[in-house]
């Protein structure tokens, strides 16, 4: 009731995982690191989950049930914004597995924005020993989370192949052939300026992608 002192009630996260609460609602979908408070893009993009794992006529709310998210950004790309949502690792292969649908649902509630997930990887540098590695995983060198980030960007579109070209100043640029089968599918080819910024966003490289000339 009412009348409970504060002591007495259990805190919200408590709360939160009880189905049928009038707590458990969006806030679910957001997991942020140490308990800071989610900002106000971060609650619309849970909410638009939320909505799309309630939704009767939704064939991906399944899977949706374990997706959440850690963050979410809103990138200016030309003439547009970009919506970079970063989600747990451990949930990255169900985002995988309904990526394509899960980013055309959002589209629809984000009025054109191009929505781009991105798992959480973390990078070892060369200290790994200190933190009591003996060795360091190939997936987590540099190197290694930036071409899976690549995979995730351009995602479920599949990279057809790359070749990286060195400017006359020893600047590097990769170029990312994307699968030809892809280039007709979900406005895919308006989304090649997208893909580049935010990947020079997350790991500040230049990347251009492109579609094989027929």
């Amino acid at each position: 009731s009412s009348l409970e002192p504060a002591s007495a009630r259990p805190p919200p996260s408590a709360l939160l995982g009880r189905r049928p609460g009038a707590m458990f609602n969006a806030r679910k979908k957001i997991l942020k690191d140490k308990g800071a408070a989610p900002t106000e893009l971060e609650e619309e993009v849970a909410k638009a989950l939320f909505d799309i794992e309630v939704s009767p006529s939704s064939d991906i709310k399944a899977d949706l049930r374990d997706v959440y998210i850690s963050s979410a950004q809103d990138l200016e790309v030309k003439n547009r914004i970009a919506l970079v949502v970063h989600v747990p690792f451990r949930v990255w292969k169900t985002v995988r597995k309904i990526q394509g649908r899960l980013i055309r649902e959002l589209e629809k509630k984000f009025n054109k924005k191009h929505v781009v997930f991105v798992a959480n990887r973390t990078i070892l540098d060369k200290n790994f020993r200190r933190k009591g590695l003996q060795v360091r995983p190939r997936s987590r060198t540099l190197t290694s989370v930036h071409e899976s980030m690549l995979e995730d960007v351009v995602g479920p579109t599949e990279i057809f192949g790359k070749r990286t070209r060195i400017g006359v100043d020893g600047s590097k640029l990769l170029k990312v052939i994307l699968d030809p089968k892809d280039k007709d599918k979900e406005n895919v080819e308006n989304k090649l300026a997208t893909f580049s910024a935010v990947y020079k966003k997350l790991t500040n490289k230049e990347a251009t992608f492109v579609f094989p000339e027929a």
